[in-house]
C-alpha cells in the first residue's frame, strides 16, 4: 500500500504542473504562489519568517526573493529595528498579479475536491491540518521531537 508522503507528493507534483500551465507565459513559476500570497499578505516580513512561514530552507527563499526582485515583483529594505533583516514589500506588480495567483489556488482546490461531499472535504481538510501541524511541530522543535 502505497505510503501517506507518497499520495501527498503526487498531489504536489500535480498541482505544481497544473501552477505551471497557468503561469506559462508570465515571469512567475510554479513554486512563486506561496511567495505572491505570503507577501501580499504580510508586507514587510523578514525573509527568515517568510522561510518559516511558507517552510522553505532560507536559502531557498533567499534565491526566489532575488528573482523576484530582479522581475520587478518584490523590493528588500532593511528592518529599521534590525539593520541585518531584510524585510519584503510587494510592489505594484506583484499585487496586480495576486488576484490571478489566488484564482489558480482557488480553481485547483475546487477540481481536486469535485468529487467529495462537504462532510468528506470537511474530514479531509481537518486531519490533513493535524498533519500539517505535527510535520511543522517536527521542522520548529527538531531537538524534542521524539523521531
Amino acid at each position: 500500500m502505497p505510503t501517506l508522503m507518497r499520495k501527498i507528493n503526487i498531489l504536489s507534483r500535480c498541482e505544481g504542473i497544473y501552477r505551471a500551465d497557468k503561469l506559462k507565459g508570465t515571469e512567475l513559476c510554479s513554486c512563486h504562489h506561496s511567495y505572491v500570497l505570503a507577501i501580499c499578505q504580510n508586507p514587510g516580513m523578514s525573509q527568515d519568517a517568510l522561510a518559516k512561514h511558507i517552510c522553505v530552507n532560507k536559502s531557498g527563499v533567499a534565491r526566489q526573493i532575488a528573482y523576484l526582485e530582479e522581475k520587478g515583483y518584490v523590493e528588500r529594505r532593511e528592518n529599521e529595528h534590525d539593520k541585518r533583516t531584510l524585510c519584503v514589500y510587494p510592489t505594484q506588480k506583484m499585487l496586480a498579479v495576486l488576484p490571478a495567483v489566488r484564482k489558480i489556488v482557488e480553481d485547483w482546490n475546487a477540481y481536486i475536491a469535485a468529487d467529495l461531499t462537504e462532510e468528506e472535504l470537511f474530514k479531509f481538510r481537518e486531519i490533513l491540518e493535524k498533519v500539517t501541524d505535527r510535520a511543522k511541530n517536527y521542522v520548529y522543535n527538531k531537538d524534542e521531537a521524539n523521531i
